[in-house]
């Protein structure tokens, strides 16, 4: 990535976001008719949980890849997982609402989550307040996987 690392990193996580957005549809009579658990938050705690998440993502990211310079080898590697890493986070909606999908979204969102963890071990290689500004994010998506896992239990035929 070229110039400033956090400018890369947040325009990076403002596609991810744009990507998502468009993906998802809560408003969908498929969506709307899903039985949820009572236990799923409602749609504002949605939102205000995503916007801090990715503002600590876009930090996170940031702070890694200016401290990538000291050590180069780890750069390209850095890279490839938070761009996969936000391949994914984009891509969950886009299952879920759009494909309607809830038992592939299940696997896809424990991927992310995996991709999370590993995103966090090598932030902590490289920046240690990067990495625990992930922390949040991995509990997210832990949660996100869980309640995902939860829908498509209730909803088999869907």
């Amino acid at each position: 990535m070229q110039g400033s690392p956090l400018v890369a990193t947040s325009a990076a996580v403002g596609v991810t976001v744009a990507v998502g957005s468009a993906g998802t549809d809560v408003r969908s009579r498929w969506y709307r008719q899903l039985d949820k658990p009572s236990w799923q938050p409602p749609g504002p705690v949605f939102g205000g949980a995503w916007t801090v998440l990715y503002v600590l993502l876009a930090l996170a990211g940031g702070r890694a890849l200016a401290r990538a310079g000291e050590r180069p080898q780890e750069a390209p590697g850095y890279v490839g997982a938070y761009t996969g890493n936000l391949l994914l986070n984009a891509g969950w909606s886009w299952v879920f609402f759009r494909a309607r999908r809830p038992r592939l979204a299940v696997l896809e969102s424990a991927v992310l989550t995996a991709s999370t963890v590993d995103l966090a071990r090598r932030s902590w290689r490289l920046d240690r307040t990067a990495a625990v500004a992930l922390l949040p994010y991995i509990g997210w998506t832990t949660f996100a996987t869980a309640l995902s896992a939860e829908i498509a239990h209730r909803n088999p035929g869907r």
